[in-house]
């Protein structure tokens, strides 16, 4: 099972559609799921995408942040998950890189529960450039 993460705590998996991959995905995906190490310069996005879902293999590995990223500012304004191994305590940094939502495991939920990562939502205020602003 999965837990998913949003500003407002933990939740179910409410995405109910399938995910092709690049290159094997149908004419109009709705969905796609993209590995860490795609290159975000040669993401193309089709019309009528719904969700994308970046892997993240290991919490050591930041590419997905680089890739939600490049795709924010590329205009997709669609939902953007991460999936995998992301920590609460990069909650906040997932959020600022664009994602809507982060997808755990239930081990994961049970090591680090639902207080962890509500400590973080507030990810807006609590940027070290907002402070060093401020």
């Amino acid at each position: 099972m999965t837990v998913i993460v949003t500003d407002t705590g933990f939740g179910p998996d409410d995405w109910t559609h399938g995910y092709c991959v690049p290159g094997d995905a149908a004419n109009d995906p709705l969905a796609l799921d993209l590995a860490s190490d795609t290159d975000p310069s040669e993401i193309a996005l089709p019309p009528g995408l719904k969700m994308i879902r970046i892997d993240f293999p290991n919490f050591a590995d930041g590419r997905g942040f680089t890739i939600a990223r490049h795709l924010r500012l590329a205009g997709y304004g669609g939902r953007l998950r991460a999936r995998g191994h992301v920590l609460a305590d990069q909650y906040a940094m997932a959020r600022r890189s664009g994602f809507d939502e982060v997808e755990i495991d239930d081990a994961l939920a049970a090591r680090q529960p639902q207080d962890q990562w509500l400590a973080r939502a507030n990810w807006r205020d609590h940027d070290y450039q907002t402070r060093l602003r401020g």
